[in-house]
């Protein structure tokens, strides 16, 4: 199947397409799709290994695009240059595509993220329905299929080879429309403080034991068996390159942490799946149970408030007047302010409007649209309980 139907020029429909998988060609062929915005994408053949690998690097303009082969190059230091060359990289949802670029030594210097512009506009986030929506573009409906596929497999299939080509050749044509609507909208430097703090979120560290579901729910003694056998279950598969899941899956710690068993067969038969994986490692996750067994207690994470019946008012009026907000600008009220955050508004008392900014840690354009909202719902809900 074509990868494409649209309206649009036949030479977005039908890309030319090359595959570059020899270090002495990169250079030459980058400057095939030179320009001032240029698509990049990444495709990933990491579902069962700890470290994101690009299995390939798309880099596309209107009509051409190459397929850089991540399996054979290693580094790729050519298109590190060429994209440090003051060009734009344009990318969709760039927090998954940030950490395998940097492994092959490839960081842009200035970077346009086409997923978070469209939420600041109240488009739609996925590529394929936005692309449908601004440019009239429909992807291949094969879509989830090519997303589940090998990548590493070589040769490409010509549908892998179409999909790829596909998704990155329409990014900078999608990207000039939503710049031009950000700066209508007046919306561009909530967009540079969105990107902004996206890159940051995708580059800093963000496994913890804390963030296995469940966790809040547990004992302090079952939490600090689940932190211990977390703990050695990240030691192994970052040793090992293997997929913290694929090891021991988070359901099977929290039933360790639960009752946990009392020698390392009782621990591999807790899994129902990849029990020959978990067999070469049970030794020492069982010694991290025992270390766990005999760990101080860890106390369950709490702002130390007691919540009351006024507050959960107080929190509801915060979240109401948030969602009048959104309603008016066209956004989803969850990208304009989460809702987790509020109730330390609640907890904190604030005194004033920007104390409560402050509390709730809005960027500076959130602050902008939800500073005076948010204090008026949190002054009325107050008078109401008091």
């Amino acid at each position: 199947m074509d990868p494409t139907e649209t309206g649009a020029a036949a030479a977005a429909d039908d890309p030319q397409v090359r595959f570059v998988d020899r270090h002495d060609e990169v250079a030459a062929a980058l400057q095939t799709v030179a320009a001032d915005v240029v698509g990049v994408d990444v495709e990933r053949a990491d579902a069962d290994r700890y470290f994101r690998r690009a299995a390939l690097v798309q880099v596309g303009v209107d009509g051409r695009c190459l397929l850089l082969d991540g399996v054979t190059l290693d580094t790729m230091p050519d298109l590190d240059v060429f994209l440090d060359a003051g060009r734009v990289a344009v990318l969709h949802a760039i927090e998954n595509d940030l950490e395998p670029l940097a492994a092959k030594g490839v960081v842009a210097d200035r970077v346009a993220d086409t997923a978070v512009a469209a939420a600041l506009l109240g488009l739609p986030t996925g590529l394929g329905g936005l692309l449908e929506a601004v440019l009239g573009v429909r992807l291949t409906a094969d879509k989830e299929a090519y997303q589940r596929a090998d990548w590493a497999e070589r040769p490409l299939s010509p549908g892998m080879s179409a999909y790829a080509a596909g998704d990155v050749v329409h990014l900078p044509a999608l990207w000039n429309d939503l710049a031009a609507r950000l700066d209508a909208t007046g919306r561009r430097h909530w967009y540079e403080q969105e990107l902004e703090a996206t890159i940051q979120r995708a580059i800093e560290p963000s496994r913890d034991w804390t963030k296995v579901k469940g966790s809040g729910r547990l004992s302090p003694q079952q939490r600090a068996m689940l932190r211990s056998v977390w703990e050695e279950r990240e030691r192994l598969a970052r040793e090992h390159d293997i997929a913290p899941n694929r090891l021991l899956h988070d359901d099977v710690m929290r039933s360790i942490a639960l009752e946990p068993p009392r020698t390392a067969p009782q621990l591999v038969r807790r899994s129902q799946r990849r029990r020959n994986l978990l067999r070469r490692y049970a030794q020492e996750l069982f010694d991290a149970v025992e270390r766990g067994a005999a760990a101080e207690p860890e106390a369950r994470e709490t702002s130390g408030h007691r919540w009351t019946d006024a507050d959960r008012s107080v929190y509801d009026e915060l979240r109401r007047a948030r969602a009048e907000v959104a309603d008016a600008l066209g956004i989803d009220a969850g990208v304009l302010c989460p809702s987790k955050p509020l109730w330390r508004a609640v907890a904190g008392d604030p005194e004033d409007a920007t104390q409560l900014c402050e509390m709730v840690e809005l960027r500076p354009w959130q602050a902008e649209v939800l500073a005076e909202p948010l204090w008026a719902a949190y002054v009325q809900a107050r008078a109401d309980h008091d």
